[in-house]
């Protein structure tokens, strides 16, 4: 399968070859099994203290004419802690015991639960190229919400990996016909719920993912973007191509991204 080539002017210069990997058959639930796996594997885990809600001396005598008993005040026989007392007049409060209020819990998240999942090498591999073949699909890309203009798919010429200013960028982006989607990750709304306490105020659409041949000038230049990802083509992941386990994201390739995956045979 052919590309067009264009350059920073967003122009056509040629057209390049592309490799295999993108010639796989489209397969999203490959691609959602991949995705949940990479957000299992990198879950951190968490788990209430051990002890928790244990360590209060809650022991109470049951025996008649015992001093701090129970007897006879005709409660249960739960575990209890003093809260208060007025002379001989003792007032508990259940602990230790689930059952209870300020008890502890019954089932507690713990730390040595185990969240990964495991997942084949091929089959991670065979879903990166399902996904890599998603994202010149114009019908799947659209399908996903993004705004593609009329000259998608192509791929994007070596002298990207140059450019230093984001103005630089965004001027290429209209040329080609991507305004409507930078207003579109542009707009932001507010998080329902208590994410917006724990620093997740906004949620926030996510745009084009730009992939280069490896660390370069680039990479700066599209941080002020809203949504704009840039990553290096050995970095590729399911959750970059497909985020939410979607597939069909806006997706470039420089020449160098392309020559590497061909010479080094990434992901077969």
């Amino acid at each position: 399968m052919k590309l067009r080539v264009l350059g920073t002017d967003g122009k056509e210069t040629k057209s390049i070859e592309l490799p295999a990997q993108f010639e796989e058959d489209f397969r999203a639930d490959l691609i959602k099994r991949a995705f949940r796996a990479f957000c299992a594997n990198n879950r951190q885990r968490y788990g209430a203290y051990p002890r928790a809600g244990m360590r209060h001396s809650a022991e109470i005598s049951r025996r008649r004419r015992e001093y701090r008993g129970s007897y006879g005040y005709g409660i249960s026989r739960v575990q209890r802690k003093i809260l208060s007392r007025r002379g001989r007049r003792l007032f508990w409060v259940g602990a230790v015991v689930p059952g209870t209020v300020g008890g502890r819990k019954a089932h507690p998240p713990k730390s040595s639960k185990k969240w990964e999942i495991k997942l084949n090498k091929k089959e991670r591999r065979k879903a990166i190229r399902s996904a890599l073949a998603a994202t010149l699909l114009k019908e799947i890309v659209a399908e996903r919400g993004h705004k593609i203009g009329k000259n998608y798919p192509f791929v994007l010429a070596e002298d990207f990996e140059k450019v230093k200013k984001t103005k630089e960028l965004l001027k290429f982006f209209n040329q080609v016909g991507l305004d409507e989607e930078l207003k579109r990750v542009s707009r932001k709304k507010v998080r329902a719920g208590k994410g917006k306490r724990r620093g997740r105020v906004y949620r926030k659409k996510k745009g084009p993912l730009i992939v280069v041949g490896g660390n370069c000038a680039l990479v700066k230049a599209a941080l002020n973007i809203p949504g704009c990802d840039v990553t290096d083509i050995k970095h590729i992941n399911v959750n970059l191509l497909a985020p939410g386990g979607h597939p069909g994201r806006l997706t470039f390739f420089t020449e160098n991204a392309i020559k590497i995956m061909k010479e080094e045979k990434l992901f077969e």
